[in-house]
């Protein structure tokens, strides 16, 4: 099991405590130092679509230009997630093929059961 995020993240900081807390084993993918790579990205969106792990209520995406953010299709959302890593909505939980965003201790502790 995978947990991705950023350290800084209190949502990410939400999730790894509540992982550590139901004794789940995961390793922790920092995008800010390790990054992202497109086999991952491409990994994630056989299970989940694109507006799901964009996130466009972020810091980074409103630091983005506006040419950026128009006309956004699949291709030009992947383009800008592996260029900046901190537009993935956070945190992406990855296990046995099956992913995971965002948080929720309910969602968590159901997905675990399926897939931990």
């Amino acid at each position: 099991m995978i947990l991705y995020g950023i350290k800084s993240c209190d949502t990410v900081r939400k999730a790894r405590k509540h992982l550590d807390q139901q004794g789940c084993q995961h390793n922790f993918h920092d995008f800010r130092e390790a990054g992202l790579d497109s086999d991952t990205l491409a990994r994630w969106l056989t299970q989940v679509e694109y507006t799901t792990l964009l996130n466009t209520r972020s810091t980074s995406w409103r630091a983005l230009d506006d040419s950026d953010k128009q006309d956004l299709d699949q291709a030009k959302a992947v383009r800008l997630m592996l260029a900046n890593p901190t537009l993935v909505k956070r945190p992406v939980l990855e296990a046995s093929g099956a992913v995971l965003v965002g948080f929720k201790a309910a969602d968590y502790d159901a997905w675990i059961a399926q897939h931990g």
